[in-house]
């Protein structure tokens, strides 16, 4: 009796501590996602703008960021390079820790990588930044060194739903991408830590990325939606073998002054005909929300458009490529709502479809998360979240899957996985 009854006092303490670090790891994570996203947003606004007063900012500020990074990791972050999402899956494979100097490497070169124009995002800065919170809270205390996984993976889905409003998109990244399991220690630590960010999120009250009014959807655009989805994997195979292409090819510079001038003289290139494309787009996402519904297809509007959509996984590849912190969360939904919005507008112009542009770019924005990172239902929740609306769920779950599974039919792999190996 006295055995079990100490295997039970034991497994109760050891349940209460869990409790008790998930919602420490959730409300940091949860800090730190939100104040990483308001200071971005805060900056941003500002350097883009100069930018577009005068044309000079465009070939200084992609420049000193990239510089910036890289003399920050030299002097500071203790000389090694930032792996983006793959120190996750290295860590939690391996059993190795994530060191704490990760936390703030990632928040500040995420950043200083997107204010200063580096077309990426800060999503993945902050999955990696709550994951070393989350590792950080397991090296604390004997008894969660066997939970490591489910510690990372609490403050990854709390840096999630407070970034993107929505706790569902928060557990199904973590599960989805990260995890690919779920125990009962997951879901207690994840739910937990899900349960105070999203609190954090009402209580400072989040406004939702992408303010806009969805009435409804018709079944009849159902075969141009499938098309999307064709359209979206397709995409995300180009994003994904950019990304793998132009790492490889910068990775061949000894020097790494060398990467910086490259990738900073191509960014600054690109960003000089399409300022769209200006740190994580955002901006010009909600622009073009804006006047979806009405815009008319001439041919400056298609030039602007297929401009965009070639060279947005582009100019995302080489700003990781030459040292800029990110990953392809911010792109794929970029790329996803403009190319929604091409195809909505291109069908309405030339086959009079009447369909609804602006349902495609937020249809569009998921379809193409969902290809990039194999994740129909974290894309499906994240996009809701975005947009704090639900009236697209069941089209939006079809066209994730078609999405995904198209594109996993060509190419199985993401920038998430190794590229494969070439005999």
């Amino acid at each position: 009796m006295l055995p079990h009854t100490l295997k039970e006092k034991y497994a109760f303490v050891k349940y209460q501590k869990l409790i008790v670090v998930s919602l420490v790891i959730g409300f940091l994570a949860a800090l730190l996602a939100i104040s990483l996203k308001r200071i971005t947003e805060y900056y941003e606004e500002i350097l883009f703008h100069q930018s577009q007063h005068s044309s000079i900012y465009l070939i200084i500020f992609p420049f000193f960021g990239l510089s910036l990074i890289y003399i920050l990791r030299q002097y500071l972050f203790r000389k090694k390079e930032n792996k983006g999402i793959k120190e996750v899956f290295e860590s939690t494979r391996t059993g190795k820790n994530l060191p704490s100097y990760k936390i703030p490497s990632h928040f500040v070169n995420g950043l200083i990588t997107v204010i200063f124009g580096g077309s990426t995002g800060i999503e993945v800065s902050t999955v990696v930044s709550t994951a070393a919170i989350g590792s950080l809270a397991q090296e604390k205390e004997k008894i969660f060194r066997k939970y490591k996984t489910e510690l990372i993976c609490a403050g990854i889905t709390a840096g999630i739903t407070a970034l993107f409003c929505s706790p569902f998109a928060g557990l199904l990244f973590a599960y989805e991408v990260v995890s690919k399991k779920a125990n009962k220690v997951f879901l207690i630590t994840n739910i937990l830590a899900a349960i105070i960010a999203f609190a954090f999120v009402l209580v400072l009250k989040e406004k939702p990325l992408f303010a806009m009014n969805i009435t409804q959807w018709h079944l009849n655009a159902m075969p141009y939606l499938v098309l999307l989805g064709v359209l979206c994997g397709l995409n995300s195979i180009y994003l994904t073998k950019c990304v793998f292409f132009f790492k490889a090819q910068f990775a061949k510079f000894s020097n790494h002054y060398y990467k910086i001038l490259l990738g900073a003289a191509i960014i600054s290139s690109i960003l000089f005909v399409f300022p769209q494309l200006y740190g994580d787009g955002y901006h010009a996402m909600k622009d073009s929300i804006l006047t979806a519904n009405t815009l008319s297809l001439t041919l400056p509007h298609v030039m602007v458009l297929i401009g965009i959509l070639l060279l947005k996984p582009i100019i995302t590849s080489i700003t990781l490529s030459a040292g800029g912190d990110g990953g392809v969360f911010a792109p794929s939904l970029f790329i996803g709502a403009f190319l929604g919005l091409f195809l909505a507008v291109f069908l309405n112009t030339y086959f009079d479809a009447g369909v609804i542009p602006i349902n495609f770019m937020v249809i569009g924005m998921a379809a193409m998360l969902s290809a990039s990172i194999h994740a129909p239902f974290t894309a499906l929740f994240l996009v809701c979240g975005l947009i704090n609306d639900y009236t697209l769920f069941v089209p939006i779950l079809i066209i994730s899957l078609i999405a995904k599974y198209s594109a996993k039919a060509i190419y199985p792999y993401t920038v998430y996985t190794l590229a494969p190996i070439k005999h």
